[in-house]
């Protein structure tokens, strides 16, 4: 028996982003009617993203977002949503690649704090000195000593963070292992996302397991009171952006009153 549509979602598929989701294949009547849910969602929680970052600014405030997660997990896509809507002159997003060989020789987190805001500017990380707490120690990046000493001294680090006035927050992605297969077919088959798949991606699965210790022992010793990590569930892409949205609204004391 066929589903009869009520006048709210027959609205909701005759507009823009509606007729938009039914152009998609394979044609799904409830997937198009919740992309038009989450468009609106999205939409309204941006405008107080540039409502935040205008408090920012107007105050010379500073932010660090930090994402962390899996290979695949939609930490981009998730930077992307929060970033596509505001000042692009007072924010950056940062993905540092593999260090160079000065950078090897220098404290661990000097990089990192090389790239952290000025005042009224928001960094987003996609990924961050946190690679050291799981990324670089399952693949035999880093000795057993560099991440011990790692592990002994982000909580100091990030208290410094905090007692100088930054904002930080952190967010990790968390999808499931089927999921992540699913997510790293999709890249294969497609010429335009080809590009993202890396040789530490392609071995993720096989060293699935040595990643979720290694993830565990990140939480147990670094989710403080005082920067506490945010797991996101996102094997759902779209519900995923709209929960990352609300907690960096919630955890960031801006003025919602002000005017934009």
């Amino acid at each position: 028996m066929e589903k009869k549509l009520t006048e709210k979602e027959l609205k909701k598929l005759n507009s823009k982003e509606g007729l938009l989701a039914l152009l998609s294949k394979p044609l799904n009547i409830d997937r198009a009617i919740r992309y038009v849910d989450y468009q609106r969602k999205l939409e309204k929680l941006q405008v107080e993203l540039i409502r935040l970052q205008t408090w920012a600014i107007n105050n010379n405030e500073r932010i660090i977002i930090v994402f962390q997660g899996r290979d695949a997990a939609g930490k981009g896509g998730a930077i992307r949503r929060l970033t596509e809507r505001i000042n692009p002159r007072h924010m950056r997003i940062v993905a540092l690649s593999k260090p160079t060989e000065d950078e090897q020789s220098q404290w661990y987190f000097q990089r990192y704090v090389e790239q952290f805001p000025k005042a009224g500017e928001i960094v987003f990380f996609d990924r961050s000195w946190y690679n050291r707490a799981v990324v670089e120690p399952v693949n035999g990046f880093c000795t057993e000593e560099e991440y011990k000493i790692f592990m002994n001294q982000v909580n100091d680090f990030e208290r410094m963070i905090l007692e100088s006035g930054i904002h930080l927050v952190k967010i990790y992605m968390s999808i499931s292992k089927k999921e992540q297969a699913k997510r790293f077919a999709d890249i294969k088959s497609d010429p335009l996302k080809q590009w993202k798949m890396t040789k530490v991606d392609e071995r993720a699965q096989e060293l699935w397991d040595d990643y979720t210790d290694y993830k565990s022992a990140m939480f147990l010793n670094t989710n403080t009171e005082i920067s506490p990590w945010k797991i996101i569930r996102a094997n759902r892409k779209t519900e995923a952006r709209i929960n990352v949205i609300n907690h960096i609204l919630e955890r960031i004391p801006y003025d919602t009153s002000l005017e934009i």
